[in-house]
């Protein structure tokens, strides 16, 4: 009688236990945000990558342009070369090797530089959706909030009400 006791006290404490851990399960309010469709969908995103079209359309068609010239010059010189002396084929291919290569640092500028200004663009609107997500987590009392999962049930997928308050708010 004296060791049934202790175990029922044990064991009772045991069943408030696991009946408080389950209480406090039921409590926890998981939610999930696809930072792939904010980019996608929120106004500002969009807003962010017109932006940067209309900023870097005119270094990109002189790009283009630059390249459809090397490649007319090239294409020429393919076609004139049988005719040409040994050392004007020499110069004219210098003068073609000199011309990709420039073309081909201006690609590389352009490339970084529109890497550099779409980093800080979406910098920008995540950062404003991390601010929107917190603001919803909070209204609705989420317990925590996921941007990366393998899986999520849709239930719990809050990414709408994220882009519907991004897109509402300025």
């Amino acid at each position: 009688m004296q060791q049934t006791l202790p175990r029922f006290c044990l064991a009772l404490l045991l069943g408030v236990l696991a009946l408080v851990a389950r209480a406090q399960a039921e409590d926890f309010r998981v939610g999930f945000v696809n930072t792939d469709r904010v980019f996608r969908e929120a106004n500002s995103a969009k807003v962010a990558q017109i932006k940067l079209e209309q900023e870097f359309a005119r270094r990109e068609k002189d790009l283009n342009d630059l390249g459809a010239s090397l490649k007319a010059a090239s294409d020429k010189f393919e076609r004139e070369a049988p005719t040409l002396t040994e050392a004007q084929r020499s110069q004219r291919q210098k003068g073609l090797i000199d011309q990709d290569r420039e073309f081909q640092r201006k690609r590389r500028e352009f490339q970084e530089d529109l890497n550099a200004r779409k980093n800080e663009e979406l910098q920008a609107v995540l950062d404003r959706a991390n601010r929107v997500v917190k603001q919803v987590a909070e209204q609705e009392k989420y317990d925590l909030i996921l941007q990366e999962a393998v899986y999520i049930n849709p239930k719990h997928d809050i990414t709408d009400k994220v882009i519907k308050a991004l897109n509402s708010t300025k």
